[in-house]
């Protein structure tokens, strides 16, 4: 349809009013158009065509590694799902937004009317006449592009709505199961928010279009054309409607809105919110009537009143009101009118958590030491884990490092191997290339890729051993293939935290090996060397996939090296964390992967969680806060991603093979709605519990992070009252790690062996103690422990395993937390029980902290022993120097109630704890392996111990008069003989105490020697 009237060509009157035609001008001569340069097109088209160069081959790569790793149909689910959404969006989108221009465009009215702003906008018509067919499309497009990509991130949220089921739990307010929240409410709240901005969008096009051609005319300015109404308005009305829509959805979305008080419903949303999202929906609905009137009054008037009172209504229904309930009702009887919606938090947290099925009792801990008070502990105290996994790495450096390329992460593992028929305790690690460590001279694409291509070997400590010198006792190490703890398995490590981005590997049979494999004198160059014959990685033997590679890596090395041959594999993402990120990106995996020896192989294991943040009711955590403590902050092990939740399940524990690379995930808790339905979206990919062998089975554990997220509930939620709840009088907090630099970091949670009250053997556990909030003083109040140990039966966990026992200390008790048991140890003037040890307890620390010299406290444990608590800690100590310093146990100490007592092993100073006779050896007598049987703790060692020391004192006083005699210092030669008359007579005295042969007591008169 043309209008001539709007490219009107006819004269015009000219400056004086008169008509006519303008004057006659020269005819202008036409301007020669510039040849445009083919280098612009040419960069345009090289750089669309890199673009999709690079995409491919990173989509075509990604395929192949799934294929590699049997996850095929993880990729191809993932991607259809992804495609679909997208073009969904961008389909209904381009749609919306082109048909509102092209009405607008095919609507405009014959003849404009002849007004001030139709003049003004008679310009742009002009302007945009040549280019709106091509802005009809790219206008579309491109919003289209943008709103298509914007739903990429609800495939999970897609996959988990079509197949979800329900918990088996309602929701008790509205009686709808907790599927509808977790699985069905999220798609349905997307879906509303997308078709809003798809409208809007739509809606905002409707209108500039009728706008600058006419068919709209801004109040008071003119009547608007029947057919731009008809149009706006229905858009408008389908608008209202999804607004309708959202706050009706808003209303189920209150069981999950936040407060300082508690997550869910309240007392205020119930009474007040959730009636004014209902009155706002219906709003809603007259505003899409007004709309509808709109199309036949040919006036916006009716639908801006609309929109306008909804505001108005959205303010002061949905918030005023609220609020006045809130401060005019809720707060002066605010502990009565919430009682039963914290009631609903708490049941809905402590199942939401699994922290449900606690089993708490009160204890009652003692805090006087006597004679054989640990007798009933006797098997708990050999298992106490001495070796912390977080200050040996340097160690394990040291003594199993054999190389600089070699190397061992920040923090160490616990787990449990089985050593002479018995089960311990140990601190294991892998020993990784790293090859920061390779020397500079060597480095080069070649060997970083293609020699220098994988660990070797399996480290491991018992935990509650160490030697003469300090050092942790090895039952694996070095560079052999075999161990008495599990017999032969395959050492090389090709995939690991510490793995290059890629190798290389492989090659023809017969060929002469390439890759280094470990140090060797008899071997060639000092070094033997291997081939790899697994059949992890991705075969790049055909040019096409050599290609794809090179691109992908930016390497064209792949392509012209000659190491890269027809039999050639290639290993990518080899980091076990990210291998079962991409098999299975719906789980959220825990922050510390642990290596373990199954059935002959390496293997890693990952814990993985399903969360979601919409189970009713339940309280919100933050995943990042929860799972910090000091160990994270200084360390490289790093918590679940960040992220806020309301539920957790250890729905997966999956492998990863350090040779090949094999990913499994086995469904842990095949109760676990979430897991079902991720189970069913990706069918195949996770195994049934029962596939695990019993050895795998024995080096399961139960997961840190998990524990901490955990744990921090229950400072709130061990409160299951909900007047006491409201008061907060008895909620607790985590105590910050005093061994820590700074104090400000939570305290890490420990493995350890160790036999709670009423349970006849110690078990693998995890613990972690709790002390009050807003005490002046750090008083114990809790100690937690979950079993930790899924056992070694085949096919399924033990029945204890996963089982939480919290014990309750009394309100009045005063037995000291972590921070003050900390303080005792640092001023302790307690003299050691070692006999090769003279200074007491705060002098030892401050020796070992000055003169060269660096001093490292230990894991403080607690072990609920002996009917009170017990505080163990080693103390490293180490030679400040850069280079081949390390650190090594100096001394243990142990605490219960007020009492210290130290010495060079745990055997003393729980000796020393209970008056020479703790009741139980710990067989930790800092010797090394076949140097013969501890000694006795029976009755003279502690007089021995103290005539040792007394005779140790007095050798040092006379040295020091001595250095003060020849420094001329008499003020110094003084107190010497006053240090050294005492400690004769300590000497005399304990002397006096030793039995002789004969039954008399010896009474030897120490000398000192000069």
């Amino acid at each position: 349809m043309s209008h001539p009237d709007w490219f009107d060509q006819s004269p015009q009157p000219d400056e004086s009013g008169q008509g006519g035609p303008p004057p006659r001008q020269p005819r202008p001569v036409p301007a020669q158009p510039k040849r445009r340069g083919a280098l612009g097109p040419t960069l345009a088209v090289l750089a669309v065509l890199f673009f999709l160069v690079t995409a491919m081959s990173g989509l075509v790569t990604d395929l192949w590694w799934f294929d590699s790793v049997g996850y095929r149909n993880v990729f191809v689910i993932q991607l259809v799902t992804k495609v679909l959404l997208f073009a969904v969006g961008f389909v209904l989108t381009a749609l919306a937004v082109w048909s509102s221009i092209s009405l607008g465009h095919r609507l405009r009215p014959f003849v404009v009317p002849t007004t001030v702003a139709q003049q003004t906008l008679e310009q742009y018509r002009r302007a945009i006449e040549p280019l709106r067919r091509l802005g009809t499309i790219i206008i579309p497009g491109i919003l289209a592009v943008l709103a298509g990509a914007a739903t990429l991130g609800a495939w999970p949220t897609y996959l988990l709505w079509r197949n979800g089921s329900d918990f088996g739990v309602k929701e008790p307010h509205f009686g709808i199961d907790v599927g509808f929240f977790v699985f069905d409410l999220p798609w349905w709240r997307f879906v509303v928010s997308f078709l809003t901005v798809v409208l809007m969008l739509a809606l905002v096009a409707a209108l500039l279009t009728h706008y600058v051609y006419g068919g709209l005319q801004l109040p008071g300015r003119g009547p608007s054309t029947r057919a731009a109404m008809v149009h706006i308005g229905a858009l408008g009305a389908l608008l209202a409607l999804t607004r309708a829509a959202a706050y009706w959805l808003d209303r189920y979305s209150l069981t999950t809105e936040d407060s300082a008080l508690i997550t869910g419903l309240t007392y205020t949303r119930d009474h007040a919110v959730l009636p004014t999202r209902s009155i706002l929906a219906a709003a809603a609905l007259m505003c899409a009537a007004f709309f509808i009137a709109a199309m036949f009054t040919s006036s916006l008037r009716l639908p801006i009143i609309g929109v306008a009172l909804l505001t108005v209504t959205a303010v002061l229904v949905g918030t005023v009101y609220p609020a006045l309930v809130q401060s005019l009702k809720v707060k002066p009887s605010e502990r009565s009118l919430e009682a039963p919606y914290i009631t609903r938090n708490i049941e809905a947290t402590r199942a939401a958590y699994g922290i449900d099925d606690i089993k708490t009792q009160t204890y009652a801990a003692v805090t006087d030491a006597e004679p054989g008070q640990l007798r009933e502990n006797a098997e708990t105290i050999p298992g106490i884990r001495l070796v912390d996994p977080n200050v040996v790495s340097r160690t394990f450096q040291q003594f199993e490092g054999l190389r600089q390329y070699y190397a061992f992460p920040d923090t160490l593992d616990v787990d449990r191997y089985a050593v002479d028929g018995k089960t311990m305790d140990s601190v294991v690690s892998v020993r990784e290339l790293r090859l920061s460590g390779v020397p500079a001279a060597q480095r080069n694409w070649v060997n970083d890729h293609t020699v220098y291509t994988h660990g070797f070997g399996f480290v491991a400590a018992y935990g509650n051993q160490r030697t003469g010198e300090g050092d942790p006792v090895f039952f694996s190490g070095g560079l052999g293939s075999s161990s008495d703890a599990f017999g032969e398995y395959e050492p090389r490590v090709y995939f690991g935290e510490e793995s290059p981005v890629y190798s290389v590997v492989g090659g023809p049979a017969g060929s002469e090996p390439r890759e280094f494999d470990f140090p060797d004198d008899s071997g060639a160059g000092g070094q033997q060397r291997t081939t790899y014959a697994g059949e992890g990685g991705v075969g790049v033997g055909s040019f096409i996939r050599k290609l794809a590679y090179a691109v992908k890596y930016r390497e064209p090395k792949l392509i012209l090296s000659d190491q890269v041959t027809g039999q050639s594999r290639l290993l990518d993402h080899r980091s076990p964390k990210e291998r079962v990120e991409r098999v299975a990106p719906w789980l959220t995996l825990d922050g510390n992967v642990y290596p373990a020896v199954v059935d002959g192989r390496i293997q890693w294991i990952v814990d993985g969680y399903t969360t979601t943040a919409r189970y009713p009711n339940s309280r919100i955590a933050d995943l990042a806060d929860a799972t910090s403590d000091s160990v994270s902050e200084q360390s490289r092990v790093v918590g679940v991603a960040s992220g806020r939740v309301n539920y957790i399940r250890n729905a997966v524990k999956a492998t990863v093979d350090a040779y090949d690379g094999t990913v499994r995930l086995y469904g842990w808790d095949a109760e676990d709605p979430l897991l079902k339905a991720w189970s069913k979206a990706f069918p195949g990919s996770v195994r049934p519990v029962s596939e695990m062998s019993a050895e795998l089975m024995s080096h399961v554990r139960y997961p840190q992070d998990l524990f901490k997220v955990q744990r921090q509930l229950l400072t709130r939620y061990h409160v299951t009252d909900a007047e006491s709840f409201y008061t907060g009088q008895d909620f607790w907090r985590v105590p910050k790690d005093p061994t820590h630099a700074n104090g400000t970091q939570d305290q890490p949670t420990y493995y350890q062996s160790l036999a709670m009250p009423g349970q006849q053997a110690p078990t693998f556990s995890l613990t972690t103690t709790f002390i009050p909030t807003g005490s002046g003083r750090e008083i114990l109040r809790g100690f937690l422990a979950v079993d930790a140990d899924a056992g070694t039966r085949a096919g399924a966990p033990s029945e204890d395993y996963g089982s939480m026992r919290l014990l309750e200390l009394p309100r009045a008790s005063a037995v000291d937390g972590p921070g003050q048991i900390q303080n005792q140890i640092e001023v302790s003037t307690e003299r050691s029980q070692s006999p090769r040890e003279s200074l007491n307890l705060s002098q030892f620390i401050a020796q070992n902290r000055q003169s060269g010299k660096t001093l490292t406290y230990g894991n403080l444990l607690t072990l609920p022993v002996g009917g009170g608590l017990l505080y163990v800690q080693p103390l490293y100590v180490q030679a400040s120097k850069e280079g081949g310093s390390f650190p090594q146990i100096k001394a243990t100490v142990a605490v219960f109630g007020k009492k210290v007592a130290w010495g060079e092993t745990l055997d003393q100073a729980l000796d020393g704890l209970f008056g020479g006779e703790s009741g139980a050896t710990t067989g930790d007598a800092g010797q090394m392996p076949g140097e013969g049987a501890p000694p006795s703790s029976g009755g003279t060692a502690p007089a021995t111990g103290d005539l040792a020391a007394a005779i140790a004192e007095v050798q040092a006083a006379y040295a020091a008069g001595q250095e003060a005699l020849k420094a001329g210092d008499f003020t110094a030669y003084g107190e010497a003989q006053k240090r050294l008359e005492a400690a004769i007579a300590r000497a005399s005295a304990a002397a006096a105490s030793l039995p002789t042969p004969g039954g008399a007591s010896a009474t030897p008169s120490p000398s000192p020697t000069s």
